[in-house]
Formats: C-alpha cells, structure tokens, sequence
C-alpha cells in the first residue's frame, strides 16, 4: 500500500449514473487485477474504495457509479489531485487459471474484470466474458470487451438488450476451465451454485479503514473470518463458506 497524489485527467459519462475516471501520477503499487485504491475526498471522514479498472503506464482507470454523497461528489470533478491509498487488496491469481477462462460480471463488479481479461488475453488465454445488468441503459464496457479479442454476451434482467435473465442464465453452453467473478452478493451466490469448475470471487463490500485495521469488511471462510479489504477482495471458491 502506498499513499500518492494523483492527477485527474479525464472524468466522463458512460452511462446516467455510471463514471469512468483517469487518474495520472505514480502508480506502480497496483500489481494485480483486481486490486482498488482508496479515495479521500473532502469533508467526507471515510475514504472510499473503488476497483482498479485499468492501469496503462503512468495512466489508472477506475469506473464508478455516483450511488451517494461520495461518489456525486467525484462525478464533478474536472480538475485537481486525488490523495489515495493504492495498491489495495490481493488481486485475482492469474498462475491458475487454464486455457479457457470464463469472466462474470454485475453491475459496477465488471470494471475489474477489463484489466484481468486484457493479462488473460496478454498469455494467449480464450476468454469468454458474461456481463450482467438491470437494462440496456446501464450495459458498459462490451465493446471494450471485444476489442481485447474476448467472446462477450451481456444479459439484462429486464431483457431490453441481450439475453433476458442473469448471468448464469448465460453460462449453459460455454466451456471453461476456469472462472473469475466479481459483482453484488447475490450473484456471487448464484455463480457459486452454477460453476462446475474452481474459480475466484471478488467480494463488494462497504469498508471503514481499506487496510485490514477495523476489521469493518469480513466474510466467513473455512479458516475463519478474512478481512475484504487485507485478505481479499479475491477470495477462493473452496474456502467461501455463505452465511444465510
């Protein structure tokens, strides 16, 4: 973990209600996909973690959805330096993930997985991606997807755009050796049922510290409690244990 000072260089609409943000400065603390940084923001005593969507030299991505007073009061801003805790988290494994790797997303859980699919594709991988949202109007990132080389299907609750249904309504006909996730608990629940292969979950959580010091953000796993924030946000599929 590392404090710095980033510059904003971009802050645009993707869609009503969802931002995507690009940070200039040092940034060489995110190592893996699927790490977040912590952003502090003024009168506002909690700092607040958003995933890492993409890192390009000194350049970091990160896509929001303004959901509260943090995050409308980042949708306005055009100019100035962020002061943020990077390099949180321990970030998707990569090492075991197969040849045909299968990436599932909800929501404002798809930003981080733009990053691993792009390592994924950098090693030569098959990589199929499923995104899933409420309506047409909130899909993001598809053609972003494709242009990685991915096989990309988008499913809406509402059926408006893609396949009608979740994400797991999507999964039936591809094969994989692997999954990666991230999105809200419910669909992590669903995927967790319906995968037959090991995989990754990537846990949203509301956070106090971001480090590992309130122990503010846990979940149940077959060794104990793990903090999202320190021990996570990824944790394994065989060591998540769901409490009702």
């Amino acid at each position: 973990m590392k404090q710095v000072f980033l510059r904003i260089i971009e802050n645009t609409p993707l869609t009503d209600s969802v931002m995507r943000m690009k940070l200039q400065g040092d940034v060489s603390a995110v190592t893996a996909p699927g790490q977040f940084i912590n952003i502090r923001l003024d009168g506002l005593y909690l700092r607040r973690p958003i995933s890492v969507c993409d890192v390009q030299d000194d350049v970091l991505t990160i896509i929001y959805k303004a959901v509260g007073k943090g995050t409308e009061q980042m949708r306005h801003m055009q100019e100035g330096c962020l002061d943020v805790l990077i390099g949180l988290g321990n970030g998707y494994d990569l090492s075991v993930s197969g040849e045909r790797v299968l990436l599932l997303g909800g929501g404002v859980g798809v930003p981080p997985l733009y990053m691993l699919a792009k390592k994924l594709r950098e090693e030569g991988k098959h990589v199929s991606v499923i995104l899933g949202f409420n309506t047409k109007d909130e899909v993001f990132l598809e053609e972003e997807f494709r242009e990685l080389g991915c096989d990309v299907c988008v499913t809406t609750a509402d059926g408006s755009y893609g396949i009608q249904g979740f994400v797991t309504d999507a999964m039936k006909d591809i094969e994989y050796t692997y999954f990666y996730t991230c999105g809200p608990e419910p669909m992590l629940k669903a995927v967790y049922r319906s995968t037959v292969t090991e995989g990754q979950f990537s846990f949203e959580e509301r956070m106090g510290c971001g480090f590992g010091a309130c122990m503010g953000c846990t979940c149940k796993t077959i060794t104990g409690y793990k903090r999202i924030c320190k021990d996570g946000p990824v944790l394994r599929k065989e060591e998540i244990l769901w409490e009702d």
